[in-house]
C-alpha cells in the first residue's frame, strides 16, 4: 500500500495509443456507473487570474467505484495564449488515491489522459446518436490537439468517413490536421477557409476551439438530423442550443461556468431543451430523431479522467513502464 509510482506523459500516450477501443469502453462503463450513482463528482473548481482573464486552472475531484474503488484529483491548466507561442494549451496532473486507506498510489501527466477522455467520449456519442460508424461528410472546427485525438479514436473505433472538411483560424494548424486526418482515416480531407463552407452539409460536426463565447450564432446554421459534438462547450448561441435535442454528460454540470446549454437556460429560463444525458441514451431511457439537429456537449467529469487514468496506471505497471518512487511517504507506521 506504500508504494508509489509516476507515470510521464511519454508513458501515457504509448499506452493509449495502443489501447484506445478499451479507453472507450471504459468510458463507456464510467458513464453507466456514474448515472447509477456510485460515484461521486463534486462540481469543478476554477481558480482565475484577473490579469489573465482567458487562462484557468481547473481542479477536478472525483470518486468513481463500479469496481474501480478510485479516489483522485486532476489539477488541469488552460492557457490559450500558449498557442501563440506554439505550444499546447493545457497542461495537467492527475493524482489518483486508494479508496481504502486514502492514500495516494500514483502521479501521471494528465494532458494526455485529458485528451484521451474527451476524444473517447466523443467518439462514442457519435456513435451512440448516429447509430452507426460511417458518415459521409464530417466536419472539424478546431484543429489543435483535441481535434487530432478525436481523429486518432475515430480510426481506432472503426469510423469510415467519406470526406472531411477542417476549418481553422490558422491555416496551417487546419492544413496539419487535413493532412493527418487523411493518412489516419484514409479518406479525402481538406481546408476550409470558412465556417460555413465546411459545416453546411456536414452529417457529423465536431467543435474543438478554445472560443471563450459562442460566435456560431444563426439559428438555422445547423440542419435537422446533424450531429454535433460540441465539445469545447461555448461554440453556440442559445438560440441554436434551444431548437436542437440536447445531449449532456451530465445536466448540473454542464448547465453552469456560460457553457452554450447554461447560456439557453439563462435565456429561457428552464431546462426544458435539455433530451437527457449520454447515458440514458445509452440505456434507452431517451432517444433523439433527425426533426432537429442532435447537440452533445459534454462538460468532463472527473470520474473520467479518473477510468482513463486507473487504465493507463495498470497498463503501465503491468509492462513495468512506471517510476517507482522509492520512500515517498516519509513514515509508515503510526509508532
Amino acid at each position: 500500500m506504500f508504494e508509489f509510482s509516476v507515470i510521464t506523459g511519454t508513458t501515457a500516450r504509448a499506452v493509449i495509443d495502443r489501447t484506445r477501443p478499451e479507453i472507450i469502453e471504459e468510458v463507456r462503463r464510467t458513464y453507466l456507473t456514474h448515472d447509477a450513482g456510485d460515484s461521486v463528482n463534486p462540481d469543478s473548481y476554477f481558480l482565475r487570474f484577473p490579469e489573465k482573464p482567458d487562462a484557468r486552472i481547473i481542479a477536478l475531484p472525483a470518486y468513481l467505484g463500479g469496481g474501480h474503488g478510485v479516489a483522485g484529483i486532476k489539477w488541469i491548466g488552460s492557457f490559450p495564449a500558449n498557442i501563440e507561442e506554439g505550444i499546447p494549451r493545457a497542461s495537467a496532473a492527475l493524482l489518483l488515491n486508494d479508496y481504502a486507506t486514502g492514500y495516494p498510489f500514483a502521479l501521471l501527466e494528465a494532458s494526455q489522459i485529458s485528451a484521451a477522455r474527451t476524444a473517447a467520449s466523443a467518439v462514442l456519442a457519435a456513435r451512440e446518436l448516429t447509430g452507426g460508424r460511417t458518415a459521409e461528410r464530417v466536419a472539424v472546427v478546431g484543429a489543435g490537439i483535441i481535434a487530432r485525438n478525436i481523429l486518432e479514436f475515430f480510426a481506432a473505433d472503426g469510423w469510415t468517413f467519406g470526406h472531411l472538411d477542417v476549418h481553422d483560424r490558422v491555416p496551417a494548424y487546419g492544413e496539419a490536421l487535413a493532412a493527418h486526418a487523411a493518412e489516419t482515416l484514409g479518406c479525402p480531407a481538406e481546408l476550409k477557409g470558412g465556417l460555413d463552407e465546411a459545416v453546411r452539409g456536414a452529417d457529423l460536426v465536431v467543435l474543438a476551439t478554445t472560443a471563450g463565447e459562442p460566435y456560431i450564432l444563426d439559428p438555422a446554421a445547423f440542419a435537422p438530423g446533424q450531429t454535433v459534438l460540441n465539445i469545447s462547450l461555448r461554440d453556440i448561441g442559445p438560440e441554436i442550443v434551444h431548437g436542437a435535442h440536447n445531449i449532456v454528460d451530465d445536466v448540473e454540470h454542464c448547465l453552469k461556468a456560460n457553457t452554450s446549454p447554461h447560456l439557453a437556460e439563462q435565456k429561457y429560463g428552464n431546462r426544458d431543451f435539455i433530451t437527457g444525458t449520454l447515458a440514458q441514451h445509452l440505456t434507452g431511457a431517451v432517444r433523439t430523431d433527425t426533426t432537429k439537429p442532435v447537440i452533445f456537449s459534454p462538460f468532463g467529469l472527473g470520474v473520467l479522467d479518473l477510468a482513463v487514468g486507473l487504465h493507463v496506471h495498470h497498463a503501465a505497471t503491468t509492462a513495468n513502464e512506471a517510476l517507482t518512487v522509492d520512500g515517498f511517504f516519509g513514515e509508515t507506521s503510526r509508532w
